[in-house]
Order: C-alpha cells, then structure tokens, then sequence
C-alpha cells in the first residue's frame, strides 16, 4: 500500500472528524419560545365547539370562551398576539407535534398516556365525565348501558372511558360534541358520553325539552384540564404556567370562571372546586 494512499486515507479521516466535532459545537436552534416571540405572535390550537370553553360567538363570530381568555392572557404576558386555529378533537395532539400551533387550549385531559408525547401546563379546570340518555330509555345508571350503543366525540378520553365503566359497550364516534348530542337525538345511539360542563351547556339549551333528558348521576372519569405543549419544551412550559399562576395570584382566574362557569351563567356552578396552582394528572 502506496504511502501516498495512507496520507489520502488519513486526511479524509481527520476532515470527517472535525467535522463531526463541529456539528456537535454547532449552537442549538432556538427553542420554541424564542420562536414565538420572533415572530409576534402566539398561535393557539382551540376546538371552537365546546362552550363555555372555546365557541364561535354568534353575534361577532370570533372565538371566545374560558379557555381563549387563558390563552389571550399568556400571549398578553409573553409580549405577542394572540391568533387562533380551530382543531378537531382528534387533530389537537398531531397539530401540536408538527409544530402548526404553539399551544392547545382545547378541552384536553391531562392524563399518563398523553405525558409520553406531549406536556401540560398547570391544571386549568376540573371536570368529570357523565352519560346523558332519554328519559324513556328508562336508564338511570351507567351500568345498565351494557349491551348497548353510546356515542361520543371522536379522539378524546371519553370512549376508553366508557368502555372501562362498563362493558360490552358498542361505541360510536362522531368529530364534535354537538354532533355526538344531534345523533344522540335521532336515535343513533341511547346515550352521549361527554365531560360534564359540556352536557350540561348542551341539556340547558334544550330550553322546553330538557325535561326529555337526563345526566346519570355517577362520574365515569374526572378529568383535569390543563393547556398542551410540545414535548422537551421546557422554557416555554415555564413561561405558561408563570402566566397562569399570576392569574391565580391576582384574582383573575376566579373572575375568568365566574365569567364563564358561574352563578349568572347557563351552567350556574356555585363555586370553583379547584386552584390554578398544581399539576393533577387524571387517575
């Protein structure tokens, strides 16, 4: 072997090295909060269906809601606008990952499944899951939906739910609450499945025909609500949950909840039942 072989063989080995090395000294790419306020603006991932928490206003049609007012406030804290998109259920966690919204404010349940690809902010709300069925169904407790046909929102916690609190259980999935409750009403199913706040606001806007319907009474989940962030980004998480423990501090985050939740409102909750200060994961 030729020495002049050996000196090609060990410049090029030297050259792949010190290349390696300077990919490895190579300055990180700014993070996502960096990103964020680059470029102005926040853009947050909202259901537009769930009222009180994110709907489409029918006087100004704009989103609004508990959560869009979260969110409008961390955007206020992080120096930037506020722009939201509109997500299916189903859709929330992969437009998270691919980076086409910065945040979800969408109704999620904070639980250990979801911990594995994505991360919360501090808990924002508290809520359960219930079953809503016809009064001439005769069905008065979730136990008595074995063998039977539910439905429920595609994407969410509500069908392994359901299917834990009771089984054999055939489960139909439609993308939106409000039409989940319509297929309910045309008899696609004998009962709906959804957290509690939004069967209530959908059995108060029944107006004369609430007395047709019924919320069982027992909870098959409760489900901690909480903001969802991309995995690994920890600044922007800290950033968030600052935002969100001022709100707590200050009095606001009460504001917000009678705003939306509270005695004046259709659902009239008496009083807030938890704290903007803590993670809670759902058991």
């Amino acid at each position: 072997m030729s020495s002049s072989f050996i000196s090609r063989r060990t410049v090029l080995a030297i050259t792949s090295v010190t290349a390696a090395l300077l990919g490895l000294a190579a300055p990180a790419h700014a993070d996502q909060l960096d990103d964020i306020r680059k470029k102005g603006e926040l853009v947050v991932g909202v259901l537009g269906t769930d009222e009180p928490n994110s709907f489409i206003d029918p006087k100004t049609r704009e989103i609004i809601g508990y959560e869009v007012d979260l969110a409008r406030a961390i955007a206020g804290k992080l120096g930037v606008k506020l722009k939201l998109k509109q997500l299916a259920v189903a859709a929330r966690i992969p437009e998270l990952q691919q980076g086409h919204v910065d945040l979800l404010a969408a109704s999620l349940t904070h639980n250990k499944e979801r911990e594995a690809v994505i991360d919360f902010s501090l808990t924002t709300f508290v809520t359960g899951q219930k079953v809503l069925v016809k009064k001439d169904s005769g069905i008065k407790s979730v136990a008595e939906l074995s063998g039977k046909k539910v439905v429920t929102v595609k994407g969410g916690t509500q069908e392994p739910n359901i299917r834990k609190a009771v089984s054999p259980v055939e489960v139909v999935t439609f993308d939106t609450g409000p039409q989940a409750f319509q297929a309910l009403q045309q008899g696609k199913g004998v009962a709906f499945v959804n957290d509690e706040v939004s069967l209530l606001d959908q059995h108060a806007k029944l107006g004369s025909a609430q007395a047709q319907y019924l919320i069982l009474p027992q909870n098959i989940s409760v489900e901690p609500l909480a903001l969802g962030i991309k995995k690994g980004e920890t600044r922007l998480k800290a950033a968030v949950d600052e935002a969100l423990r001022g709100l707590e501090q200050r009095g606001e985050a009460e504001k917000l909840f009678v705003k939306w939740y509270g005695p004046e409102t259709r659902l009239k909750f008496p009083s807030r039942n938890f704290k903007i200060d803590s993670d809670k994961v759902e058991s």
